[in-house]
């Protein structure tokens, strides 16, 4: 069970300022560690998703109204918490005009205007809909890294993200790349690929600009999402970072228990740099 290092005093903050982070929404696997280590994935809008991704064990439904005050509390969260890199995410809100790049956009202001000397990233939404216009909006507040995942392998997409686009993707993480955003994407393996359609994508992000790349083992984690096709050896995991790094991504993590914001202060810092993680 985790609760060692600094977990308590990250899950008061988080208490205290009614927030929600995809760390429990999501029911990560690495809470202990990051907790623990003081840091957390701030999860923004809600926790109500308004798609029904067949692998994802964040609640789905019809969200409550965005909340004002939220982008405060979350700044407040990461000037008390000491971040020196901020993740913030967010669930779907394809109900909202743009798709909440505007409570996104207000983040990043409330963080900044704290005086808080943090990195920021954000990892986005596809903005369907209204993905220029919100991208746009959010280029403008120069976010350190965005991140948007492409989650699962494209031939995958309409058995597992029925709501989604996987070309829509790309061109959301080549829009990012074109306004000089360092750009990151990543996916989950388990659900049935095959290693050409690994390498495919991999090839189709790096073609979009996109500079690192995170690759994890799919669990499920709740009963009723989508069974778990294969799990995959240590080994494997070291050929696929090793692909990863034949598609030309300067950074790369990949392991089974590799998550989109896992070690994400140290991996921003590396950009540039080889970064290759097994774990």
């Amino acid at each position: 069970m985790p609760g060692g290092g600094r977990y308590p005093s990250v899950k008061r903050v988080i208490d205290e300022q009614g927030l929600h982070t995809v760390c429990i929404e999501a029911r990560c696997p690495n809470i202990g560690e990051c907790f623990g280590n003081g840091t957390a994935t701030f999860l923004i809008l809600g926790d109500v998703c308004t798609r029904n991704c067949r692998y994802c064990a964040v609640t789905s439904g019809v969200p409550a109204l965005p909340d004002a005050g939220e982008p405060d509390r979350v700044a407040e969260a990461v000037r008390r918490l000491e971040l020196v890199h901020a993740v913030i995410t967010s669930v779907t809100r394809d109900d909202l005009p743009d798709g909440g790049a505007s409570h996104f956009t207000a983040v990043i202001e409330r963080i900044r205007e704290l005086g808080c000397r943090c990195g920021i990233e954000l990892l986005v939404p596809d903005f369907s809909g209204s993905m220029e216009r919100s991208m746009d909006a959010i280029a403008a507040r120069r976010p350190d890294v965005l991140n948007h995942n492409i989650e699962v392998a494209g031939p995958l997409y309409e058995a597992l993200r029925p709501m989604g686009s996987y070309g829509a993707s790309l061109r959301l993480l080549r829009h990012a790349s074109s306004a000089g955003l360092r750009v990151k994407s990543g996916f989950m393996v388990g659900f049935g690929e095959t290693m050409e359609d690994i390498r495919r994508t991999l090839d189709d992000l790096r073609m979009t600009g996109c500079e690192h790349v995170t690759i994890g083992q799919y669990l499920q984690s709740r009963r009723e999402n989508y069974p778990v096709a294969r799990y995959y050896t240590q080994e494997e995991f070291q050929q696929i970072a090793a692909a990863a790094g034949e598609a030309g991504f300067p950074v790369v993590q990949c392991g089974p228990l590799v998550r989109s914001s896992y070690h994400a202060a140290a991996h921003a810092a590396g950009c540039g740099r080889d970064a290759v993680q097994a774990r």
